[in-house]
């Protein structure tokens, strides 16, 4: 049998380039009822913790180093004591939340996570940030794409570290090849599936957002 998703959402600040928005993480568990996974563990580690129980956390995952995404891996890292996984090209995101504290391993594209008997491949997924990453699970029809894509379009760029042109071929090559049924669980809000998001490829190009 195939590991179950599990959605937890904690609220915070996200802080970049000087500015500050108030917002809602999604934190996604992926496993069974022995261990789990937790990918992108934001704002309120009691919350993560809670929704883990007493299972094994096996990684905690980090789909890109924005400080909203990873302002609570280091309190559920040190009480599960999982290692911690993140794209090198994101250190300097890493770093500023974390300066005192290296990840336990560096995700590259093709890498494979396995939880409770399932596979999560990853997909180098660039343009939010250079280091994005997406989780691809064949076996759950699903993908964990952190803010690369929304419901209605691509995630935000124009702020450090990312490129729109980046971020749409990525899309288009990485995501949009996975079949029409794989599930998107987002970083923020509703999921969506690639079906639903393909065919509008062509207007968040000419919109240029």
């Amino acid at each position: 049998m195939s590991a179950g998703i599990e959605r937890v959402v904690t609220s915070g600040t996200f802080r970049l380039d000087g500015g500050s928005w108030d917002v809602d993480n999604n934190v996604w568990l992926i496993g069974d009822d022995t261990e789990v996974i937790v990918i992108d563990p934001a704002h309120d580690a009691a919350a993560v913790l809670n929704a883990v129980g007493d299972r094994r956390v096996t990684a905690v995952v980090c789909t890109h180093g924005h400080n909203d995404h990873i302002n609570a891996v280091g309190e559920v890292a040190a009480k599960t004591s999982a290692p911690v996984l993140i794209n090198q090209d994101d250190e300097a995101f890493w770093s500023t939340v974390y300066p005192e504290r290296q990840p336990d391993g560096w995700l590259a594209d093709g890498d494979e996570i396995t939880v409770a008997g399932t596979t999560l491949r990853v997909l180098s997924t660039p343009g939010h940030t250079w280091g994005s990453v997406s989780l691809y699970a064949p076996e759950l029809a699903a993908v964990f794409g952190g803010d690369t894509l929304f419901q209605g379009g691509p995630g935000a760029t124009g702020r450090s570290g990312s490129d729109f042109p980046t971020i749409i071929e990525s899309i288009r090559t990485r995501l949009f090849t996975l079949p029409a049924d794989t599930t998107v669980h987002t970083g923020h809000g509703p999921t969506t599936t690639i079906g639903e998001e393909a065919p509008n490829l062509d207007d968040w190009i000419s919109r240029g957002h």
